[in-house]
């Protein structure tokens, strides 16, 4: 599933076509995707201007001239096309919903396993599910003085799993919080509770790192995320440990046959990586 730097790199491959932009019309090619499309979307949603255009952990919100709007979730497959041709196209089998704005640009929803989500926001919608209870923002400037540190104090959960609970934090999925904790030389079966001050202070850095690399070079491609010109992210050839199974860490300087590299454990159902010797 895309994380957070998947995400806003299609926020900003949006920008340009949607942002300041009038929505002529809106085709939708099925009832639903993981749920049912919003009661007369069609119509609340045509002719009106995108005025924003923000990400909100995982989620791509178009805030529009009315002040409501909609959000946009790409689920486990999602991905954004750009078709600037003015002219008709026949769409793919799996091209879900299509944004045809004022100047022809045709914004295409495409989805295969249909886990993505469509839905309506209101002028209050940070005060709405999912967004109510949703955890800081990582890459915001107070991120570690919004009370990450005292829900990190509170759980007794590995570090890993509590990473990836987004009422702690926003957007953090299972790659990046390796990477982080990787970076922040902490080992991902510590206890939350048990992590320092000083600690925390660097997992805080480790995660903006490791976030704004993977944003620079358009995410993680691993199977389905590409930018919106179709590009594949490249995070992937800089992972440290993520995926990396058995292999030397950078900078490593034990013996591989005898520590077995980079171990692989499964935490909550999901793969976690880890060099055991430099995270503790």
């Amino acid at each position: 599933m895309p994380e957070l730097p998947e995400v806003e790199t299609v926020r900003r491959g949006l920008e340009p076509s949607l942002l300041g932009r009038r929505i002529k019309d809106v085709i939708l090619r099925r009832p639903d995707l993981r749920s049912a499309f919003p009661k007369n979307f069609r119509q609340e949603i045509s002719g009106q201007k995108v005025m924003k255009l923000e990400r909100r952990g995982k989620y791509i919100l178009a805030v529009l001239e009315n002040g409501e709007g909609f959000g946009l979730h790409l689920g486990m497959s999602g991905r954004i096309k750009i078709q600037e041709l003015s002219r008709d196209q026949d769409f793919g089998l799996h091209d879900h919903v299509i944004f045809v704005m004022e100047d022809g640009v045709k914004i295409i929803f495409n989805d295969p396993r249909r886990f993505g989500q469509l839905f309506k926001i209101g002028p209050h919608w940070d005060s709405e599910k999912p967004f109510a209870k949703m955890g800081p923002e990582p890459l915001g400037k107070n991120f570690l003085k919004t009370g990450f540190g005292v829900k990190l104090k509170n759980k007794k959960a590995p570090i890993k799993t509590a990473l990836l609970d987004q009422n702690i934090v926003a957007g953090v999925g299972n790659i990046y919080a390796c990477e982080a904790l990787f970076d922040a030389g902490i080992s991902p079966l510590k206890k939350a509770g048990a992590v320092s001050s000083t600690q925390t202070e660097k997992l805080v850095r480790a995660i903006q790192s490791v976030l704004n690399k993977a944003i620079k070079v358009g995410g993680s491609t691993l199977r389905d995320h590409r930018k919106t010109n179709g590009e594949m992210g490249y995070f992937q050839h800089y992972f440290s440990v993520y995926d990396r199974e058995g292999k030397a860490c950078p900078g490593c300087d034990c013996n591989i046959a005898k520590t077995g590299g980079i171990r692989r454990v499964v935490q909550a159902g999901r793969s976690t990586f880890y060099c055991p010797r430099k995270q503790k």
